[in-house]
């Protein structure tokens, strides 16, 4: 008995008579090297114009919204005696302020930086005899806090001062049973302050000052949070270039495998 016969099919001979090449025989050609790497250039520009239109997708949205971050006259986005609105919330102002001595309060459970603390809030009149709450500082401890209020009130005039404009707190939020103060609430301290405000009348909001008065540390007031909206069009316009990114690999490798599959065919009959 006898095995199998031996496979005596002859191996797949290309146009030339030889053996059918393989797709790498035939992409390490120095003419498709060549081409490898005219794609990958192609390929980073293209990469490149997609990140650049990703990037743009995002700024053009941070640039519709204020600059919070450059301080600007006080009275150019909060005006007093008068509702607080969106202009000022949070914005950096400048002004010229003098400290009302005996008004000087601090307020307990106040966070800078995330740790928690005591603020020290004068009374001070701006530079048209506005009244304006000002948080000047802030301390570890309430005696550290109560041992700056004389210096505090000893300040007199300063200017011109930066600072952030922010939005009056709620009362509520303070303990008056317990004679301690947790808010920051202008419509409490007017009523607390010794010197009344006068006719020029009183800003909404508050000022938490950038340098600290009396040898008190620097409240940590960041920038208030925006909302960023990516823009569709230019988000579009990146997913394009990555696209046209894979379609050059793809155009590459279908010219190289077009040669090696017409290679590949056998010879005609004769």
């Amino acid at each position: 008995m006898t095995g199998p016969a031996p496979d005596s099919t002859p191996a797949r001979a290309g146009a030339s008579g030889g053996t059918a090449p393989t797709f790498w025989r035939v992409a390490r050609r120095p003419k498709w090297i060549a081409v490898l790497l005219l794609v990958l250039v192609i390929a980073g520009i293209f990469a490149w114009l997609g990140r650049w239109q990703l990037e743009r997708s995002f700024d053009a949205s941070r640039a519709n919204g204020p600059d919070t971050e450059a301080a600007v006259e006080i009275r150019e986005v909060a005006t007093p005696q008068a509702m607080v609105d969106g202009r000022g919330i949070g914005r950096k102002v400048a002004t010229t302020l003098e400290i009302v001595p005996g008004d000087t309060v601090v307020i307990g459970e106040r966070l800078s930086d995330g740790v928690p603390g005591w603020w020290v809030v004068a009374h001070a009149l701006d530079d048209e005899g506005a009244s304006l709450a000002v948080a000047v500082g802030w301390a570890a401890t309430r005696i550290e806090a109560l041992d700056a209020v004389d210096a505090v009130d000893a300040s007199g005039e300063l200017g011109p001062v930066t600072g952030r404009y922010l939005l009056s707190e709620s009362p509520q939020q303070s303990d008056f049973e317990a004679g301690e103060r947790s808010a920051l609430a202008v419509a409490e301290l007017v009523n607390l302050w010794s010197t009344p405000p006068g006719a020029e009348g009183t800003y909404g909001g508050y000022l938490v000052l950038d340098e600290p008065l009396a040898g008190l540390e620097r409240i940590h007031s960041p920038a208030p949070p925006t909302d960023v909206e990516v823009n569709l069009l230019n988000l579009f316009y990146a997913a394009e270039w990555v696209v046209f990114a894979g379609a050059a690999f793809y155009l590459w490798w279908r010219l190289v495998k077009d040669e090696q599959e017409r290679e590949s065919e056998p010879d005609p009959a004769p």
